[in-house]
């Protein structure tokens, strides 16, 4: 994995906060307002509903259809807009399907980040969070904040990060989250912690559970520019198990 850049630090201009109205989206709401406030941004709040006319409706009502969709839309913009007094708020109402609609508003919005609230269900092999903020968050090309309904608000109100977990399978793309990560940890003065889940040893390794733990922590290393790690507190992870469930303790930290 190429060593993270060092950069200016993040700021967000433009968020877009992606709402289906659900008590799920309101999960994400406060992070909004914060992260907002803390970075002077624009607010889109951005709502995208299925088209009026189509195969399965008839005719008859699309006249009927259309208005009362007229009016829902009218309604939802003035929620969206009364969500965050106060703030340079824009309200968008798409009509279609969620990834097109989505790519498009962030294209035309030059949108920095966008944020969602999300469920968080735990399956027998992985952990869920829903099949729409999933393929939000692998096809968009700007940062996407999810919220579970367990995210804890309380602690600051303030809108920085006070602590930011990289997590890394070294892959190709790995270091442009990296470059990111160091440069929320720079903006706020946050801990950073950096980790790599290693998977469990099996019968007939040859490697020992130290040296990889030993070569896993130099990569991590090199992950962090030497200049940053004067800048914020960074601390390196190396847990076993599987990344999806609670890790061991490496014999390393």
């Amino acid at each position: 994995m190429k060593t993270a850049a060092v950069r200016a630090p993040a700021g967000f201009k433009n968020i877009l906060f992606a709402t289906d109205f659900s008590s799920t989206a309101a999960n994400a709401i406060p992070f909004v307002k914060a992260i907002a406030g803390h970075y002077e941004a624009q607010i889109f709040a951005f709502h995208v509903r299925p088209p009026v006319v189509n195969p399965m409706t008839s005719p008859n009502t699309w006249a009927v259809d259309l208005e009362i969709a007229k009016a829902e839309d009218e309604q939802h913009r003035r929620e969206m807009l009364d969500t965050f007094p106060g703030s340079r708020t824009t309200a968008l109402i798409a009509e279609g399907g969620i990834q097109s609609c989505l790519q498009k508003a962030i294209k035309d919005n030059n949108i920095d980040l966008v944020v969602l609230g999300t469920h968080g269900r735990t399956g027998a092999a992985k952990l869920l969070l829903g099949s729409i903020a999933e393929e939000i968050f692998r096809n968009v090309e700007c940062p996407v904040l999810t919220v579970g309904p367990l995210a804890n608000y309380c602690q600051d109100r303030t809108g920085k990060f006070h602590q930011i977990l990289f997590a890394t399978d070294f892959s190709s793309d790995a270091h442009y989250a990296a470059a990111f990560a160091v440069s929320l940890a720079l903006e706020s003065q946050a801990h950073l912690a950096v980790m790599h889940v290693i998977p469990d040893q099996e019968a007939g390794d040859l490697v020992s559970p130290t040296d990889v733990s030993r070569s896993v922590q130099e990569l991590l290393r090199d992950a962090v520019p030497t200049e940053a790690r004067g800048w914020c507190k960074v601390e390196y992870l190396v847990k076993r198990g599987n990344a999806w469930q609670p890790c061991r303790e490496s014999p390393m930290k």
